[in-house]
């Protein structure tokens, strides 16, 4: 079974703005009202551009948001075969390539567009996706490696899985369990621990690790017992047999 990476990420609709403050408790006369009168109205100015700014992201974000489910849409184009006529109001493409190649240029003009959104991570990540459709493995390792060092910690996660996977394609195994390590000591909501086990233990079976994929295998199925997590476990094992 092939180990795969979530496509599919969940995101809110609008962006969460936290400001901390901190009180002071002490004693004014009247020659410090002027004082005070000037901070609290340097404190409105900075929360009226902190909450501009807010809105403007968000506004943003909805944004680039719609673009990259057209753009993610263009990933799942169907092919028409080679000399058909292409129609207008469904678009469709001759070679897998030519497909990459089209949603590719609709993520990169999400990330050039909408910069500092999380939509545009996301946009970033799936460029990783296309250039690995590309077989472009510097491009996808790039990609990747931004988007796993950013701040969105989902998407992050899901970057370093594919990360991980394109290693483990390109035979380089250490780096790729280290990255599947990590991601199994700091689970997320995009990708749990015990996916980044089973894409682990995947690695270590194709490494012609046997007796690691092993380890791995019988440890989902003890934290697993009885979940579908567990009975995967459990049939891999017995195909290691």
């Amino acid at each position: 079974m092939r180990a795969e990476t979530r496509h599919q990420l969940k995101q809110d609709a609008f962006s969460r703005v936290t400001i901390d403050a901190a009180g002071r408790t002490a004693h004014w006369t009247v020659e410090h009202r002027s004082t005070v009168i000037i901070s609290v109205v340097a404190i409105a100015v900075v929360l009226a551009a902190v909450i501009g700014g807010w809105y403007y992201l968000n506004t943003q974000d909805e944004k680039a948001s719609l673009e990259l489910s057209q753009a993610v849409r263009t990933m799942d184009t169907q092919l028409r075969p080679a000399g058909s006529p292409e129609q207008p109001d469904f678009p469709t493409f001759t070679s897998a390539k030519e497909r990459a190649q089209a949603a590719q240029k609709k993520f990169q003009d999400i990330v050039a567009k909408y910069p500092h959104t999380r939509t545009a991570d996301m946009a970033h990540y799936f460029l990783g996706v296309t250039a690995t459709n590309l077989s472009d493995n510097a491009a996808a390792e790039r990609n990747f490696k931004e988007v796993a060092s950013s701040g969105n910690r989902e998407v992050s996660a899901v970057a370093k899985s594919a990360l991980a996977s394109l290693y483990g394609q390109t035979n380089r195994t250490k780096e790729a369990v280290a990255l599947y390590q990590e991601l199994i000591n700091k689970p997320t909501a995009s990708v749990s621990k015990v996916t980044a086990q089973l894409e682990l233990a995947e690695l270590y079976h194709n490494s012609n690790q046997p007796l690691e994929a092993k380890r791995i295998y019988e440890q989902i199925k003890k934290e697993n017992p009885g979940g579908e997590a567990g009975q995967l476990a459990t049939q891999k094992l017995s195909e290691l047999k």
